[in-house]
């Protein structure tokens, strides 16, 4: 049986054509190449380390008390002004007066620098932030505040988002005669796609008294809940954002405090109904505090109402309040 194939016509030679580089001293292999695996796609931004609860936060409605009045006014394209009175039952009535500038660099259809944002109430208090984006990575922030025409506060931030990883520093009241002032460092990285770590270092000084506190966190991103811890010295402080539907959203946060032994629980809701132009926030307490604010837009007039209430069940305490913003 060799013999046979031994004596056969040998078989025919197939013609080979080639490609591109063939004949540069490298053998030529005519076995399919494997498909060029795709590259992975990039992480991305974790964003502010004090955003880093704001998702869950932003559920929960601000108390009102009294009656409050605000007028919006937009003078140009980049200046507006703002009238607020607030008459209260409990405490002193007030008047703010606001102004914000935004500048000509625009890096985004929702972002313009510089920001500067002022507010001042009949006593002569100031509040003042001036934001400027120095670079595509670089952002900082000068804040201001006095009362009734003596410094309390001031500081300066700056920040540097990478394309995974986010780094701040803050330096707040720094007085070099006497030697104090707060330095607070952040650090947030992307570790994957979901998964965002970092964490927080915050140190004071001032005569007599030195210290440090560190804190850790960890943000876990899915498609329709946000969960978020930051675990350090001072205490614990989770949180957990879920949106239920386009209308519902929904929040549960825990906080305790190793200084003051002691914790507490909230749960908050959001209802939007986009239809009727309402929003509705409401929340309830470990110390039985139940909250509620209702929004309403009134189109097409450019008025808001706003309706809260805040109910406390230990103290037997209930207070109301009302809100009219127009522009």
């Amino acid at each position: 049986m060799g013999s046979v194939l031994a004596a056969g016509s040998p078989p025919p030679v197939l013609p080979v054509t080639p490609g591109p580089g063939y004949g540069a001293g490298l053998p030529h292999s005519s076995a399919p190449r494997s498909p060029t695996e795709p590259a992975p796609e990039p992480l991305p931004n974790p964003g502010a380390f004090d955003d880093f609860h704001r998702r869950c936060k932003d559920l929960f409605p601000v108390q009102m008390e009294g009656v409050k009045l605000t007028v919006n006014k937009g003078l140009s394209n980049h200046f507006q002004v703002n009238h607020t009175v607030a008459l209260s039952t409990l405490g002193d009535s007030s008047y703010h007066f606001g102004a914000t500038y935004v500048g000509t660099k625009q890096l985004s259809p929702t972002e313009a620098f510089p920001v500067l944002v002022g507010a001042m109430d009949n006593s002569g208090s100031l509040n003042a932030q001036v934001l400027h984006q120095l670079s595509q990575s670089l952002r900082s922030k000068v804040a201001l505040q006095t009362q009734q025409a003596k410094f309390i506060n001031w500081q300066l931030d700056a920040e540097y988002r990478g394309s995974d990883f986010t780094a701040a520093l803050t330096l707040g009241n720094p007085d070099i005669l006497v030697g104090s002032g707060i330095l607070v460092a952040h650090y947030l990285q992307s570790v994957t796609s979901s998964l965002a770590l970092g964490g927080e270092l915050v140190y004071h000084r001032r005569p007599g008294e030195e210290g440090t506190v560190v804190a850790m966190a960890a943000r876990y991103t899915a498609p329709n809940w946000i969960g978020t811890l930051t675990l350090g010295q001072a205490g614990a402080h989770a949180t957990y954002y879920h949106r239920a539907n386009e209308q519902l959203q929904v929040g549960v946060e825990f906080e305790a405090s190793t200084r003051l032994q002691d914790s507490s629980v909230a749960f908050g809701y959001q209802l939007e109904l986009p239809k009727g132009n309402l929003v509705f926030k409401g929340s309830l307490d470990s110390s039985w505090v139940v909250a509620a604010v209702l929004e309403k837009k009134l189109p097409p007039l450019p008025l808001t109402l706003a309706l809260g209430a805040v109910l406390n069940h230990r103290k037997n305490k209930f207070l109301c309040g009302f809100g009219l913003t127009i522009g």
